[in-house]
């Protein structure tokens, strides 16, 4: 028990450090940069599955806030929720849980992923993205209302789609396709570390009802 928390805890570290080193992996484009986070927040939602899909995104959030530079380009803290692309943030974890959920909890017997295996895994990362993305066009609207950075003949919502959704759908579309194998390949590894006990004693408890 304790072996398969220490695993469980481990899987969680080891994702949210990869979601830190992704942080330094950003091209900037106007007021939102393009950065590969929001593609490793869903990834890892996906890899655990189910209730702890979300667990590695909220570990990153909460590492940032407290004052470690793991936030997009290197930074941290409060300044950077409240900033234009604040909103984003909380979208990861949301978008994380939802992956997670759809996605299921892997299995060792995905090493040779089914059609619905599949498709709970692309839906994942599908639905995950675009949830991703709603806490942030929210606030950026409201943040470029309130700066007076909406353009004549535009609403801050037209804004928002123009510089925080449009110009990054073909580039998520890639992380997305890039996703799907990684995905399907490591998702039973994680599977055979955290889950494979429970499945044993499944079958030992349907053995024993059956001697019975």
């Amino acid at each position: 028990m304790k072996n398969k928390v220490l695993l469980t805890v481990s899987f969680i570290a080891l994702f949210a450090a990869i979601l830190c080193i992704g942080c330094f992996l950003r091209i900037p484009l106007g007021p939102v940069p393009i950065v590969i986070q929001n593609a490793l927040a869903v990834l890892t939602g996906v890899l655990l599955g189910s209730y702890l899909g979300g667990a590695p995104s909220a570990l990153w959030l909460v590492v940032g806030l407290i004052g470690f530079p793991v936030y997009s380009g290197g930074t941290s803290g409060v300044g950077v929720w409240a900033g234009p692309t604040g909103g984003f943030l909380p979208g990861y974890l949301l978008g994380a849980i939802i992956a997670g959920f759809i996605a299921g909890r892997p299995s060792v017997e995905q090493k040779r992923p089914g059609v619905v295996t599949v498709i709970r895994v692309v839906l994942g990362l599908l639905v995950g993205m675009i949830i991703l993305y709603i806490p942030g066009v929210f606030h950026f609207a409201r943040w470029a209302q309130a700066a007076g950075k909406v353009p004549e003949g535009l609403s801050a919502v037209q804004y928002t789609m123009k510089a925080c959704v449009i110009p990054f759908i073909p580039g998520d579309l890639i992380k997305i396709a890039v996703c799907i194998p990684v995905a399907l390949v490591v998702r039973p590894v994680v599977a055979q570390y955290l889950y494979s006990g429970k499945k044993k004693k499944i079958e030992e408890k349907q053995n024993s009802s059956e001697e019975d």
